[in-house]
C-alpha cells in the first residue's frame, strides 16, 4: 500500500513540473537591428557591414590613381563642384552639386586607408580629392567642416590632408555604401579608436540657389562614370 502511494505521488509531481516548465514564460528572441520587424533577405544575402566593391555604371570596379564623374541617381542636378559659401570666408571653398543636369563638374579621385589597395570597396575610410584649380592655395581633399555658428551644419569643404590616418585627420576620411540603385557617402571614419564622431550621411542643403554638401538630412545618391573626353 505504501509502495503505490509513493508512486501516485511521483507520478503526480513529473506531471505538475512538466505542466510548469510549458507554461513559464520565454525570453524574448533578440534579432539584429536590420531583422527587427521582419526579415530582410537583402540584409541575410549582404549585410551591411559587408565590405563589396564599388563599381561604376559599365560594371568596372573602382581603382585608385582614376578619376571618375559623380551623377545624380534620383534627386535631379549635376554632378559636383567647388563653391565659397562665406565671403568673409572664401578658403577652402565648399563642396557644392550643380543644379544642371547637364553639367557633369568636376572629376574626382578616391585613395582608401591602406595604400597599398588598387581598388576601391564599401565601408573601407577613404580620401576624397576633386580635380580642379582654385584660388585657394589649399588641397581640394574633402572634409567635415566645423559647424556653422548661424546654420549649425557641418559641410563638406576641401582644404582636407590626403593619407596620414589619425585623430588630427580623422575629419578627412569618407566611406562609400551602397544605397538603392546607387551609392552614397558616409561620414563615420574608423581611423581613430580613441576619437569621439558624430556619424552622419553626406546629405544635400538647398540654400541661396545652391546645392550644399552637408553631413546629415537625405542623402545624396549617386553612380560613378569613369573620366572620359566626353561624358556620356
Amino acid at each position: 500500500m505504501e509502495t503505490k502511494i509513493i508512486v501516485l505521488i511521483s507520478l503526480i509531481t513529473i506531471s505538475w513540473c512538466q505542466k510548469a516548465k510549458t507554461l513559464a514564460p520565454r525570453a524574448p528572441t533578440t534579432l539584429p537591428d536590420g531583422l527587427r520587424g521582419g526579415i530582410n533577405h537583402g540584409d541575410l544575402a549582404a549585410p551591411k557591414w559587408e565590405s563589396t566593391p564599388v563599381l561604376d555604371v559599365d560594371g568596372n570596379q573602382l581603382q585608385t590613381n582614376t578619376k571618375y564623374y559623380i551623377f545624380s541617381r534620383g534627386r535631379g542636378g549635376g554632378g559636383l563642384a567647388l563653391s565659397i559659401r562665406d565671403r568673409r570666408i572664401p578658403c577652402p571653398p565648399n563642396v557644392v552639386q550643380e543644379n544642371d543636369a547637364s553639367s557633369k563638374g568636376l572629376s574626382l579621385e578616391i585613395f582608401p586607408v591602406d595604400k597599398k589597395q588598387p581598388r576601391i570597396s564599401t565601408q573601407s575610410d577613404l580620401n576624397i580629392v576633386l580635380i580642379g584649380a582654385t584660388t585657394c592655395v589649399q588641397s581640394t581633399v574633402w572634409k567635415q567642416g566645423t559647424p556653422d555658428p548661424f546654420t549649425r551644419q557641418r559641410y563638406v569643404r576641401s582644404g582636407g590632408v590626403l593619407g596620414r590616418p589619425g585623430a588630427e585627420t580623422v575629419g578627412n576620411w569618407f566611406k562609400i555604401e551602397r544605397f538603392g540603385e546607387g551609392y552614397k557617402i558616409v561620414y563615420c571614419p574608423s581611423v581613430c579608436s580613441s576619437c569621439k564622431v558624430e556619424c552622419g550621411e553626406v546629405g544635400l542643403f538647398a540654400e541661396n540657389g545652391q546645392r550644399w554638401l552637408g553631413i546629415g538630412g537625405q542623402p545624396l545618391v549617386f553612380g560613378f562614370k569613369k573620366f572620359k573626353l566626353m561624358f556620356f
